[in-house]
């Protein structure tokens, strides 16, 4: 799994609608999240599963003749950790520099 795949995948409005349908309830069959987006085919959010199973976003299980989707948030951890935690940090400590200043305990 690549940073880049996840960026890609998650670039798009769709593939967020359904991460989001995941997150609401896991364990969700094709049908289920097609329901979501009325808009597109059966082949359409095939195709916007598979870019998010790629990025490793979702996972699936077999369960009889379902097959089962399930959101895999750790890939969104790490592009956090990685590309925003950092900033914030940064921001958190010239913030406490400045309270440090202000109340004269520096």
């Amino acid at each position: 799994m690549q940073d880049d795949d996840v960026f890609r995948a998650l670039a798009d409005p769709t593939r967020r609608l359904l991460l989001d349908r995941l997150f609401e309830r896991d364990g969700r069959t094709l049908g289920e999240l097609e329901a979501e987006v009325p808009e597109l085919t059966r082949f359409g959010v095939m195709k916007h599963l598979g870019v998010l199973e790629q990025a490793g976003l979702v996972a699936t299980r077999k369960d009889g003749r379902r097959k089962l989707h399930y959101l895999n948030p750790v890939p969104i951890r790490l592009i956090s950790d990685r590309w925003i935690d950092k900033y914030r940090a940064r921001t958190l400590d010239v913030l406490m520099d400045l309270r440090d200043r202000l109340e004269g305990t520096t």
